[in-house]
């Protein structure tokens, strides 16, 4: 039974517009060289070139706009999964030592957004600065982002007490 699930997207003003300023660029010189008939620049790319590079950056765009991070609450497990990203992590509800609702810096704690590694352990987050800090029996910590951080760190609670993790 899945007693909680948040799907995010990465869908920052700020992102898209530098996602997009390319697509824009390559774009207006495809309409000046394939409608207007004016070369575009002193060693114009050929037509058809241009074309596939315009439909590369718009298939790129169309990925990542799809991309989109599923955290899901379940009986005995945590599932993590970056569709088409990451692959999907399955973490047993056991595994876990503690659990907290946290404020971090995403840049200088972990290097950004996405699927991340740093000193500070694992992050998976796609906006905000707040998240779940999960820390364990083994291996690395994660920091799940989230927008609804508290309800996240208080189901996994209840839910790892209810799989019989030590407390």
């Amino acid at each position: 039974m899945t007693h909680f699930r948040e799907v995010q997207k990465f869908r920052q003003p700020w992102l898209w517009a530098i996602l997009l300023a390319p697509l824009c660029v390559v774009g207006w010189g495809a309409y000046q060289q394939l409608v207007l008939h004016r070369p575009w620049g002193d060693k114009p790319m050929p037509d058809n070139g241009l074309v596939m590079l315009c439909a590369a950056l718009a298939l790129f765009l169309l990925w990542f706009y799809s991309v989109r991070l599923v955290t899901e609450v379940r009986d005995t497990e945590l599932i993590l999964h970056f569709v088409l990203l990451w692959r999907k992590k399955i973490i047993s509800l056991g595994e876990i030592r503690s659990v907290e609702a946290v404020q971090y810096r995403p840049i200088r704690d972990y290097g950004g957004w996405g699927v991340r590694r740093s000193l500070a352990g694992w992050a998976y987050n796609v906006s905000g600065n707040r998240g779940v800090q999960l820390k364990f029996w083994t291996g690395p910590e994660i920091l799940i982002g989230s927008q609804r951080p508290e309800e996240l760190a208080a189901i996994l609670e209840e839910r790892r007490k209810a799989a019989g993790a030590p407390r």
